[in-house]
């Protein structure tokens, strides 16, 4: 009995060990539900220095967290002092709408994008006909709130006040519009969050190939077990009205690509993070259906709850 709690005691304890990860979804959905929209809380276990990926929703995201028992504290000291900083993926309102409306009320902190997305937000939201200029570059008169890191193809930069490092990729988001993806690194375990992207077939584009190519290295020595990548319509949706978007059959095609670098062994078991769902009709029960009938690569689909950590390796 002894050496079965003690087996018990060292599996467990490996279990924890492999935790990597805390993701808490403030928001899950790619449209409609002003109050569920794209964004995501990275953190560490156990530590409360979170970097929002994308922030369509952040507020009601916060209060539900705080509901669901997935953050503690006020949802004021949750956005002032826990969330350290975001990052955008591009320049729609679903997955910035938050950031911007929250503004007055956060704290001092960083913004990471892209180079196109920073131009986004210094030429069309933090300006006076719109709201005012909370960053540090841009419109006068500047508030100085939040400072801009560019992040630039392939390059990795620290995430201040979190134990995270941030490498920025471009995607693309109805051609030649710029969506990209973030390589987030912990010690020497790595996710990886896409904004909104299309595939490379229908975009005419080889801005996945480029990812996939990168990060398959990372996939094979079991570094990177984890995307959040978005499935926005269910497979009956016509590729010419997609407008950027994957389906289940088009992430299946994508994720087969990167098969093709990492070998299907690597591959099994792969953690995905399916967010953006259209929440038009049954679209997201749909999209779940669909994904978990079909899926020939074995890996391991996660639909997230808004306000439900999600515990990663």
């Amino acid at each position: 009995m002894k050496k079965t709690a003690l087996s018990l005691f060292v599996l467990l304890n490996i279990v924890c060990k492999a935790q990597n990860f805390d993701v808490i979804p403030l928001g899950i959905y790619g449209g409609e539900q002003e109050d569920n929209l794209s964004a995501y809380l990275v953190g560490a276990p156990k530590d409360n220095a979170f970097l929002c990926l994308d922030a369509g929703t952040v507020n009601a995201g916060i209060r539900k967290g705080i509901e669901l028992k997935s953050l503690e504290g006020s949802a004021e000291s949750v956005l002032k002092d826990q969330i350290k900083g975001y990052f955008v993926s591009h320049g729609h309102l679903d997955h910035l709408s938050g950031l911007i409306i929250n503004s007055p009320a956060d704290s001092k902190k960083d913004i990471f994008a892209i180079a196109p997305v920073i131009q986004i937000l210094q030429n069309h939201y933090f300006i006076t006909d719109t709201w005012i200029n909370f960053a540090d570059q841009g419109q006068k008169p500047i508030l100085g709130k939040y400072h801009y890191n560019e992040l630039q193809e392939g390059t990795e930069i620290p995430a201040p006040k979190t134990p995270f490092f941030i490498t920025g990729y471009e995607l693309s988001h109805v051609n030649p519009y710029k969506s990209s993806a973030a390589l987030v690194r912990r010690d020497d375990h790595y996710l990886l969050y896409l904004g909104d992207t299309g595939a490379d077939r229908i975009e005419k584009s080889d801005r996945l190939d480029h990812l996939w190519n990168t990060i398959a290295p990372l996939v094979k020595k079991r570094q990177l077990n984890t995307i959040l990548i978005e499935v926005s319509f269910p497979n009956s949706q016509p590729e010419h009205l997609l407008f950027g978007h994957l389906t289940p059959n088009l992430l299946i095609e994508e994720l087969s690509k990167l098969k093709e670098k990492t070998g299907q062994s690597s591959l099994e078991g792969l953690n995905i993070v399916v967010t953006h769902r259209k929440p038009t009709g049954d679209n997201p029960e749909l999209i779940k259906k669909e994904l978990l009938k079909n899926n020939p690569l074995k890996v391991n689909y996660t639909f997230p709850e808004q306000g439900k950590k999600i515990s990663l390796p």
